[in-house]
């Protein structure tokens, strides 16, 4: 699904910014447990993305990546093994669409890009780490963040971001829904904190642009 037509254009600088953290907590050792508990046997590939989203394996919980066609959203099989990911879901009070977990290795980036096609436009898009650290960068609209285990954050896919997992020795894995906006999830965006980001050159640097 490319596009959602009932849904209006959000103004994703008014709502997010760059990135904004949520007034949410999620409990990070219990879901980074049931994530590790999925084996080895559901990574190893990109779960169907293309671009500058190839650096990072991907398993996807609902929905396909857009490359695969213009297939339905529906939960996928192996959401049934994260209960705790189906509740992390439910705590944003929106309809989710498209989920997936991506891990992407010790000193790999994907590069500054744009999502652009319509579905990206009329949806908001959500991360929750499930295992990371401090040099883990999340670059979006010009500045640098750090998102810790236990945090919930939106962000702005509708302008320049990248990511760069700087410490060559340790993977990062997130988990990354987009929904529908909803009044709950309005007010939450309106609660979270926009104040975390910090202009980094040397992310810059590393976080070169390129299309989608």
């Amino acid at each position: 699904m490319f596009d959602l037509p009932a849904q209006p254009v959000l103004d994703k600088q008014k709502l997010i910014g760059g990135c904004l953290r949520l007034p949410l907590s999620v409990n990070a050792d219990r879901f980074a447990a049931e994530v590790a508990a999925l084996g080895d046997a559901v990574w190893g590939d990109t779960g169907g993305r293309v671009g500058v989203h190839s650096a990072a394996e991907a398993v996807f919980l609902r929905g396909h990546a857009p490359a695969a066609g213009d297939l339905p959203i529906e939960d996928r099989p192996v959401l049934d093994r994260l209960p705790y990911a189906r509740e992390v879901m439910g705590m944003l009070g929106a309809p989710p669409l498209r989920c997936l977990l991506a891990r992407l290795p010790g000193g790999r980036s994907i590069a500054a890009h744009v999502d652009r096609a319509p579905y990206f436009s009329k949806s908001v898009r959500i991360h929750v780490p499930v295992t990371t650290h401090e040099r883990s960068i999340m670059f979006c609209n010009g500045l640098s963040y750090v998102m810790r285990a236990g945090e919930v954050w939106a962000l702005n896919n509708s302008t320049h971001h990248g990511v760069w997992n700087a410490d060559p020795d340790r993977e990062r894995t997130h988990m990354i829904c987009d929904f529908l906006l909803s009044a709950e999830l309005q007010r939450l965006l309106a609660e979270g904190d926009r104040g975390l980001g910090v202009q980094d050159a040397g992310v810059s640097e590393q976080l070169v642009y390129q299309p989608a």
